[in-house]
Formats: C-alpha cells, structure tokens, sequence
C-alpha cells in the first residue's frame, strides 16, 4: 500500500484533538510493535548463530590453512595428471 504523508497530514488536520489522540496512541502502538519484531527477530538471528557453531567445531587457522593447501595440492596433482 502506498501511503501520500502530505495526504495523511491533510487528513490529519481535519481530525478533531480527541481523534489526533487516538492517532497518536496507535501509531506509539505500532512503532512498539516493530521494535518488538526487530528483536525477535535479532533474536532469532543470534539462535540461529549458536546453532551453527555448534553443529561443526571452530576450526584454527592453521587447520583452515592446512585444508587450503590439501585443496591446493590435489588440484595441482589434477592438473598434472590431465597433461600427461
């Protein structure tokens, strides 16, 4: 949906105080609302994390190298052996 702000203002203008107070408290209502979702959702992202890392141990970086230079190794021996 899209909302005209200048067209809402104007409509806003034409509200007797105690309808702007009523506006006023729905949109508080609905700004809480999305702060509660953005942090379940944050939250939801951090179990999400937790998940992961425990699924596979934290490697090293001398692992991480040691897979690197095994991915290394073993295209080069692929590629050695495709010109003979």
């Amino acid at each position: 949906m899209s909302v005209n702000t200048e067209a809402l203002i104007e409509k806003l203008k034409t509200l007797p105080p105690q309808r702007l107070a009523e506006v006023a408290d729905f949109v508080d209502f609905l700004k809480v609302r999305e702060e509660k979702l953005r942090v379940q959702k944050v939250d939801e992202l951090f179990v999400m994390m937790d998940r992961l890392a425990a699924v596979e141990p934290q490697l090293t970086e001398e692992e991480i190298q040691a897979e690197i230079d095994a991915a290394r190794a073993e295209r080069r021996a692929g590629s050695n052996a495709n010109r003979r």
